[in-house]
């Protein structure tokens, strides 16, 4: 005589290989979950430095919506300048006053990390490290990495250094970037043809 299987044992037994294929994809969504953020990670690694980095005052970083006097002796951006670059400034701000010029300082020293950001951006902004390079120089390259580079936001502010700055040995440096400038001459000599770009 033959035995009769529980009506349910069938559902039992669909459930349960049901609750095992789950299990199974759920195994391999997290590995291939995984994968990808190993893969994302050393991309991101090999851009930026390890973690997550959100630079700060002690970067350098100058908000987007602040800019700097050249009297801002607190704000690391300028504290670490290059003294000889500092004293220019101070000392052409005083003049260009006279001009009802005031330098705004939007960038100045820079650490390592935030100006390997900054060219990470440019990046992924052009789509390309060559056009990159072009407006944001490498970490060992940058001036503004050694304290020797100031961006300077308004446009009255950049002609007037441009005109006026070589008597305090204040230079634009790339033919590109009206707003980058350093000390790059002697004072009240001419200034040297500007590079062309970042690049150098």
């Amino acid at each position: 005589m033959a035995v009769l299987s529980h009506p349910l044992s069938g559902h039992r037994r669909l459930v349960l290989l049901l609750a095992t294929a789950g299990g199974i994809v759920l195994v391999l969504a997290a590995v291939v979950t995984l994968a990808v953020t190993l893969t994302f990670s050393s991309f991101a690694t090999s851009v930026r430095p390890a973690g997550i980095f959100l630079p700060t005052e002690e970067d350098g970083l100058i908000a987007s919506d602040t800019a700097l006097s050249v009297d801002d002796d607190s704000h690391p951006a300028l504290a670490r300048l290059d003294p000889a670059l500092l004293d220019a400034l101070r000392a052409a701000q005083a003049a260009a006053e006279a001009d009802g010029i005031r330098f705004d300082i939007t960038s100045g020293w820079r650490s390592v990390d935030l100006q390997r950001q900054l060219l990470a951006d440019a990046v992924h902004t052009y789509g390309s490290e060559d056009v990159a390079r072009q407006y944001v120089a490498t970490p060992d390259a940058s001036s503004h990495v050694t304290g020797q580079a100031v961006d300077i936001g308004t446009l009255d502010a950049q002609l007037w250094i441009i005109e006026h700055g070589r008597a305090w040995g204040l230079c634009q440096t790339y033919a590109n970037e009206r707003w980058h400038f350093e000390r790059a001459t002697e004072p009240g000599d001419e200034c040297p043809e500007p590079k062309l770009d970042a690049r150098g």
